[in-house]
């Protein structure tokens, strides 16, 4: 019989992630695994969606996008990295950042040519690279060194590691910033040092910038986000990706969006129009008002998630959790060693069994799983409330 399943499917899994949001529904676990805020999106922008519906703006939209929301993409970009984008020729709308990812890479990607990635990293990534034939090169970032003040109290790569990584084959590399599952966010230096060895060697940068507005001031070193397609020299060797989802608490709509130069983005469209057709035409309509909201908007939103980070960490600290203070998103990296289990898996259903609190699993963000087996990621992304009730689960740690 001939084989029924493709080779490459077997290479991965189904998301860990979601699975885990699967098994705090089946134990009443709260669900600080999966990134999805648990608090109403902002009602203006749901009002925009339904007037756009009432309005009939039912059907196809022009594939890679509608231009009001093209236009919109274009003036945010111009108002927040300094830099014109013509929404023409430079912007592809996507169905989410997960569809402008793998359409990018399936469209600037040859199968053998090589993709280097961050660990731990996101998990899209990996099947990524796998669906679109790439070989993957990994870099390290290392966690935080303890007592801070040596310039490592965030993630860090080796430069040495990021350099030896680049060669002949080299086609891109992939960065988000600010970073999931670590929460780092990239700063100028460690950008320069990748721009320079992209330029070296006619490598194109990924950028996933979805929690561009989720960053916050540090007391020691400058935190900003810091967009690579800004950086000298990269700007027609940088593919931009981004969308609705985080910034304005609305995970579900699936509308993202890519920028970059044209004959990229020109490549990146005519995959995108094969994969999905196109983004919902009412929810773009929608995203081009977000789009346009005022500064405060993004000021206020740093500075709840601000509030929601202190107070989970400060309970993760209380209890015996290994945790550092991240600069961006909305995930804490934890260590478990203090728990005495196994590896994470265990500790994981642990948590979801008994404690009542679900996370993810930190193997899921490694090449290796025995390099994330004594850590798991937790979100914050949640109403005060349910941190709340996950603080006192938490305390059963303590026993």
């Amino acid at each position: 019989m001939k084989r029924r399943i493709g080779q490459k499917v077997s290479r991965f899994t189904e998301s860990v992630i979601r699975e885990m949001t699967r098994q705090a529904v089946v134990y009443g676990a709260v669900n600080l695994s999966q990134g999805f805020p648990d608090f109403p999106a902002p009602s203006d922008i749901k009002e925009a969606a339904c007037q756009a519906i009432g309005a009939d703006l039912n059907q196809y939209s022009i594939t890679w996008g509608a231009r009001n929301f093209r236009q919109a993409i274009s003036k945010k970009t111009q108002e927040y990295l300094g830099i014109e984008v013509d929404p023409e020729r430079e912007v592809v709308v996507t169905c989410g950042s997960t569809e402008a990812m793998i359409a990018t890479m399936m469209a600037l990607v040859d199968p053998g040519e090589e993709v280097i990635v961050f660990e731990p990293f996101y998990e899209n990534y990996g099947p990524d690279a796998i669906l679109s034939g790439a070989v993957t090169r990994y870099v390290t970032l290392h966690p935080p060194v303890s007592g801070g003040g040596s310039g490592r109290d965030d993630w860090h790569f080796d430069p040495d590691e990021l350099r030896a990584a680049f060669n002949e084959r080299t086609k891109a590399i992939i960065i988000n910033t600010p970073h999931n599952p670590t929460g780092k966010v990239f700063n100028r230096a460690e950008l320069q040092m990748i721009a320079d060895l992209c330029i070296e060697y006619d490598v194109i940068a990924l950028t996933d910038e979805i929690y561009e507005h989720i960053w916050y001031p540090h007391p020691n070193r400058q935190v900003e986000h810091i967009s690579m397609i800004t950086i000298e020299g990269m700007r027609d060797r940088t593919v931009a990706i981004n969308s609705l989802s985080k910034t304005y608490s609305v995970t579900g709509w699936r509308v993202g969006y890519a920028i970059g130069a044209s004959d990229l983005i020109n490549a990146v469209r005519q995959v995108h129009d094969f994969l999905t057709v196109g983004a919902a035409s009412p929810l773009q309509e929608a995203g081009a008002y977000a789009l346009q909201l005022p500064a405060e908007y993004y000021r206020s939103l740093q500075a709840e998630y601000l509030a929601r980070r202190n107070f989970l960490h400060d309970t993760l600290v209380e209890v015996g959790f290994g945790c550092y203070q991240p600069d961006g998103a909305y995930y804490l990296m934890t260590d478990i060693s203090a728990f005495g289990f196994e590896n994470d898996l265990k500790f994981t259903e642990h948590m979801i069994r008994e404690i009542g609190v679900a996370v993810v699993p930190g193997s899921s963000f490694f090449r290796r799983p025995e390099l994330g087996a004594q850590r798991v990621r937790f979100c914050y992304c949640k109403r005060e409330e349910t941190l709340q009730l996950a603080a006192e689960r938490l305390q059963k740690l303590r026993n």
